[in-house]
């Protein structure tokens, strides 16, 4: 599977020999990674970023873990914006299975019980951070889609709304009491500006958004 070649792998468990062991088997398959000892010092990292990770990513996290656990960090994740771009697989014990399970349930990309198979957890490691590629790629669109939007002025935000709706020019000049020449003129720049060729591209890009 090809990856991104920044793609980046966190290890959070508080086993010394478990964290090694993980960045030997992810360096087996050319994954950089990088280890935390507890739920907290990963949560101090991710304090300092200004965004979503700029790179495809995942996490290996602990299920049970001294201090915060593995679940109670997952909590503080799910109240992120980008928590999607970041997918969590959690490392569980047999007796955490049910907890891991519920876990995934409510978001989390999987669980590998422990002994797990190496081959099988960093084939889900690498379709995680797939993911988490098209993921914070959306994430850019929407963005993209944002700015563009946000640089429409409140006259050619109003011609936008009704030929999104499917108005003809000269409704939507009834409409907003100016000539079609004039709509037709807003129209145009409303397309260049959001860099679409057609009502339907238009619609669409909101629609990725969430703005319709």
């Amino acid at each position: 599977m090809i990856q991104h070649p920044d793609a980046k792998v966190f290890i959070v468990d508080d086993d010394a020999g478990v964290r090694d062991a993980l960045a030997w088997l992810l360096r087996t398959r050319r994954l950089l990674s990088e280890r935390y000892d507890s739920a907290d010092a990963f949560l101090a990292e991710i304090a300092r970023w200004s965004s979503e990770p700029s790179v495809p990513c995942c996490l290996l996290l602990d299920v049970r873990m001294p201090g915060t656990s593995g679940l109670a960090l997952f909590e503080q994740l799910l109240a992120l914006p980008w928590q999607a771009a970041m997918p969590v697989i959690f490392l569980s014990g047999h007796a955490d299975v049910p907890t891991a399970v519920d876990a995934v349930k409510r978001g989390a990309f999987d669980f590998c019980e422990k002994p797990f198979s190496d081959n099988a957890l960093v084939d889900r490691v690498e379709q995680a951070l797939a993911q988490s590629a098209q993921v914070q790629e959306g994430l850019r669109a929407q963005r993209s889609v944002q700015q563009r939007l946000d640089g429409l002025t409140e006259r050619e935000r109003d011609v936008m709304d009704l030929v999104i709706a499917g108005l003809p020019n000269k409704l939507v000049a009834d409409r907003l009491n100016i000539s079609v020449r004039t709509v037709e003129v807003h129209r145009a720049r409303v397309f260049d500006k959001m860099g679409v060729k057609s009502a339907v591209e238009l619609a669409n890009a909101l629609r990725q958004l969430g703005a319709r």
